[in-house]
């Protein structure tokens, strides 16, 4: 048995926790919760779905309330603590899971048993699941995860499951991007990987999205996280300067140009 993993914030939309939550209980194998964190107060918007919900499924549902915004690192480590089971599935509140995610993942870790963490890859999309920007793809088996995770992120958060001792083992969610640090601590711990090799969830991309992921403060976000990786003893020097000097270069150029260098170098 599994936990589902969400966490929700004022800023999202009504509509698109609506998807992520009917894509979760369509699932040909369905979790045994749900674990939703409330992220501070909501929007009536918002508590009206998840009042939907919780009247069609109150066994399943399990609500986490915190008094206000703590941002979305500090949400995930309470839900974990939170979830009834060992094995939890990530999932965000604006994304929408493939009805075969969740049984997928979990025939992974019947087969494997040995392994800590197993995501997959995600098909990006703007308006629609039918309308594909891009599908974005990560190495299948631990050794080449390890070596990728040297230069990119190399597990796609949204479609994640793991398990929960192992992620609390490691201190949880914590600095900047909390999930790629995450991965980093549990490759430092030991921890064994495994990506399989199909999208199983539907990504919300957008051109708002690769705005906010732009200009000078993002910029130094990125340095300081490398910085941070260095000094846990996972990148070398040669690493750190590489990353440093790419990530800057596309933190700093227009938009547009990110866009494309996203579209045409980093997905495929």
């Amino acid at each position: 048995m599994f936990s589902v993993l969400l966490s929700v914030y004022s800023g999202e939309h009504a509509e698109y926790l609506d998807q992520a939550l009917s894509s979760i209980v369509h699932q040909t194998l369905m979790p045994a919760e749900i674990v939703l964190v409330k992220d501070g107060p909501l929007t009536d918007a918002l508590e009206q779905v998840i009042d939907t919900y919780l009247s069609a499924y109150e066994n399943l549902i399990k609500i986490v309330e915190l008094p206000c915004n703590q941002g979305l690192g500090h949400a995930l480590n309470e839900g974990l603590k939170a979830c009834s089971f060992d094995l939890v599935a990530r999932m965000d509140t604006d994304d929408i899971a493939k009805p075969n995610r969740f049984a997928k993942q979990m025939e992974v870790f019947s087969k494997y048993p040995y392994l800590d963490i197993c995501s997959s890859w995600i098909e990006e999309f703007e308006s629609s699941p039918q309308c594909l920007l891009a599908v974005k793809k990560v190495p299948e088996k631990h050794e080449e995860i390890i070596q990728y995770a040297r230069h990119r992120c190399p597990v796609n958060h949204p479609a994640v499951m793991y398990r929960k001792h192992v992620v609390l083992g490691v201190g949880g969610y914590e600095g900047f991007p909390e999930d790629y640090r995450l991965w980093i601590k549990m490759i430092l711990h030991g921890c064994k990987f495994y990506n399989i090799q199909e999208s199983l969830l539907y990504f919300r991309f957008s051109r708002a999205t690769i705005k906010r992921r732009g200009g000078m403060k993002y910029a130094i976000s990125d340095v300081l996280s490398q910085w941070g990786f260095y000094k846990l003893g996972f990148l070398s020097l040669f690493d750190l300067v590489y990353n440093i000097s790419v990530r800057s270069i596309v933190r700093l150029v227009p938009t547009n140009v990110r866009f494309l260098i996203y579209k045409k170098c980093m997905r495929r």
